[in-house]
């Protein structure tokens, strides 16, 4: 795939296995992360050892100049995107009371604004790809309320409006040939010293509520994302798939 894929939040976690899935002789990579510089390095150096190109950026998604200048980069260092995984996000508990509008505020300025922003910026680029495609990760809080006695009405609002962009973004681009989808995961095992919303305990505990007796891996997340960007997927589009061991089933 000569593909340029540019991935946000992919220092750790689910966008540094996709990164991983995707990296292979001759692919070409944007690599971002808000701040873990080092973490994103080491990764890059670690897909470069195995043949890909790997470019990296720095910068806070919530700041409009983010985005644009993330497809700024793609453009210098490669000519042009081709696809887009929309990782980045961060998840947040809370409760009606103690939640704010400026909570709700933050989390649409990281997660759905912030989509917006990097679509515009990199729409004649994928307008004219002959392998345009767009991913964004989404959440089962964007579908479940209170699953395992969670709250996260914050995330789960910008979460929703990630899908619901994703979906009209999917028609507009339907005719270029481009597809938009979703992965919605369920609970997904946290890379060391990443960050997380939900104690090592009650993740262990999802499992329990979970049909298939697990929680995630980032690598299970990874191989849905790398079918949807793939050639075989270009029949699927606007649609939500769920990585979540059958959570919302019950």
């Amino acid at each position: 795939m000569d593909a340029v894929l540019l991935i946000t939040g992919a220092a750790t976690g689910i966008g540094a296995a996709i990164a991983r899935r995707m990296a292979q002789p001759g692919a070409r990579l944007v690599l971002h992360t808000g701040r873990n510089a080092a973490g994103l390095e080491a990764l890059a150096g670690e897909l470069r050892a195995t043949g890909a190109q790997v470019a990296t950026a720095l910068g806070d998604l919530a700041d409009p100049a983010t985005a644009p200048a993330l497809v700024e980069t793609a453009h210098e260092a490669f000519g042009r995107v081709d696809g887009i995984v929309s990782n980045a996000g961060r998840a947040q508990r809370g409760n009606f009371g103690t939640i704010t509008p400026a909570d709700l505020e933050a989390a649409f300025a990281m997660m759905p604004v912030a989509f917006l922003r990097l679509i515009n910026a990199a729409l004649p680029d994928l307008t004219t790809s002959r392998q345009g495609r767009v991913v964004a990760i989404s959440s089962f809080v964007a579908h479940g309320f209170g699953t395992n006695g969670l709250h996260y009405p914050v995330s789960g609002a910008a979460k929703a409006a990630l899908e619901a962009l994703a979906k009209s973004l999917a028609v507009q681009l339907g005719p270029h040939g481009v597809t938009v989808n979703c992965i919605a995961p369920g609970f997904v095992r946290k890379d060391s010293g990443g960050h997380t919303a939900t104690s090592s305990a009650t993740m262990e505990s999802a499992a329990a509520i979970t049909p298939t007796g697990r929680i995630g891996e980032p690598a299970d997340v990874a191989e849905t994302a790398a079918f949807l960007l793939s050639p075989a997927a270009r029949q699927i589009t606007g649609q939500v798939i769920h990585v979540d061991g059958g959570l919302l089933l019950p």
